[in-house]
């Protein structure tokens, strides 16, 4: 998998992984970008919508490998389920990532301190 995700500084970087699978590609590219040692604690895939365009809904829960008891949640849907995985595992790690302090603001670009999926391939 091939992931291209912005900073909170607004830098586009890019990765490719391989993986096990699909889902495991794509974040063993998104943990090479962030360099925050992290651990899928939960993954679960559920239909919001009926039908062959329905929609996808991802939970996941990480953990950091410095403390194995406080866990992160995050959600994503999309009609792909790759992309609402990535979403998913985004939306926690920038959870973990805001409790470890290892973002801040960016006043200067009035940007958020997340890190947001720019693509995917």
């Amino acid at each position: 998998a091939t992931i291209r995700l912005r900073n909170p500084g607004g830098e586009v970087e890019t990765c490719a992984a391989i993986g096990t699978g699909p889902v495991d590609a794509i974040y063993r590219a998104i943990d090479s970008i962030v360099k925050t040692p992290i651990e899928l604690a939960e993954f679960r895939v559920n239909a919001i919508t009926e039908g062959i365009d329905a929609l996808g809904d991802v939970t996941v829960r990480v953990r950091s490998q410095a403390d194995s008891v406080r866990t992160f949640g995050g959600h994503g849907a999309d009609t792909d389920i790759l992309v609402a995985a990535c979403k998913a595992y985004l939306s926690a790690l920038n959870k973990l990532v805001a409790y470890q302090g290892q973002y801040t603001n960016h006043a200067t670009t009035n940007r958020s301190s997340t890190i947001e999926l720019v693509t995917t391939a």
